[in-house]
């Protein structure tokens, strides 16, 4: 596959990936229910009324409901294994594609690398979980999160916001005997042994790995993205895929203290909206239209997940105007944030 195939394909991915909160919403509303009208799944959820056909539709576009057109309109949603079987198949390519231009990677800062060795692959998960500084995504199994507790607890210990999924879930530790707000701020249990094992740190150097992977004699092998950009795909695929489709153990509001660090613009959004104080950014990233690093920071003026596009900007007062702000492979704002900073008084340094 050359060069341009690859990045056609990693542009496929995040465009496959890219699930509105609308559209969440509305799903997870199907899937506990089974069957509704639009009606009904706008007062089942915070999908406006007129928003529900547009949002509904995506869903079927995207192959995980099916409308029956009658009247009413109903909406059903289909199993979870076939919906997201072409989006895993997609995601599968993609790793087999890089595994194969990697099969010999070079050690620099932005390797891709692949390794088989299932000893390997825990050293990889322990350095993930104990060089996040700030964010962590994990999708481990009962016996990784039982190997690493003490490292999991430490990281809530030092203020890291820490997803968890456990899976398979008749194996995860049951809440009522398990402390899951030691070691995570949200903790959810997904079906079935074909979940992946993946480890993210603040967004950047992060692990895919099979869960065949890690039983000695399989010929599996996990891919470390190692301080790549890339790592931002695999959670992108988590919160879309595998987090959509678990039952909540455990969930801890976050207290909202500042100063804060970010690599995701919607869990900065969540929190600075229980702030009542005047907040300051700064934020690191890449200029939309050219592609320029940058640095920005400012007075925080705005903070919304609009509800047209369904998309999440931070907008910042500078002392050039005002700069929007957006996650990964953003659009319609003017930076692409790599990293937010947030404290009350003034915008903190890098």
């Amino acid at each position: 596959m050359s060069e341009d195939d690859i990045l056609g394909l990693v542009e496929e991915v995040i465009e496959e990936f890219d699930f509105g909160s609308y559209e969440v919403d509305a799903y997870l509303a199907l899937l506990e229910n089974g069957e509704l009208t639009a009606t009904e799944v706008a007062s089942l959820t915070d999908v406006p009324q007129p928003r529900v056909y547009d949002t509904v539709r995506s869903l079927e576009d995207r192959g995980l409901v099916e409308i029956h057109e009658s009247r009413p309109m109903r909406i059903v949603a289909r199993k979870p294994e076939e919906a997201f079987a072409a989006h895993q198949q997609l995601f599968d390519e993609m790793v087999s594609e890089l595994d194969a231009r990697y099969a010999t990677p070079a050690r620099t800062a932005e390797a891709v690398s692949v390794i088989r060795s299932r000893t390997t692959i825990q050293r990889y998960v322990e350095e993930i979980v104990e060089t996040a500084e700030y964010e962590l995504t994990l999708s481990l199994t009962p016996a990784l999160l039982d190997r690493f507790e003490p490292a999991l607890a430490r990281a809530i210990e030092a203020d890291v916001t820490t997803t968890l999924l456990v899976t398979p879930a008749a194996d995860a530790p049951d809440p009522d005997e398990f402390a899951y707000e030691r070691v995570t701020t949200h903790a959810r249990a997904r079906r079935g042994v074909v979940t992946p094992v993946i480890a993210v740190a603040d967004g950047e150097y992060a692990m895919y790995a099979t869960q065949d992977a890690l039983r000695e004699g399989n010929d599996n092998y996990a891919v470390i993205f190692n301080r790549s950009a890339l790592g931002f795909l695999l959670v992108g695929f988590f919160r879309t895929v595998l987090w959509t489709t678990a039952e909540e153990l455990s969930s801890v509001e976050s207290e909202g203290g500042f100063p804060r660090r970010y690599a995701s613009v919607r869990q900065c959004i969540d929190d600075i909206g229980r702030a009542r104080t005047d907040l300051y950014a700064t934020v690191t990233g890449r200029r939309v239209l050219t592609g320029d690093p940058c640095e920005v920071r400012g007075e925080i003026a705005k903070a919304e997940i609009t509800d047209e596009s369904e998309v999440a900007t931070l907008v910042l007062a500078t002392d050039d105007g005002e700069v929007t702000v957006g996650g990964r492979v953003a659009t319609y704002e003017d930076v692409e944030a790599h990293e937010i900073r947030v404290t009350i008084g003034s915008p903190p340094d890098i």
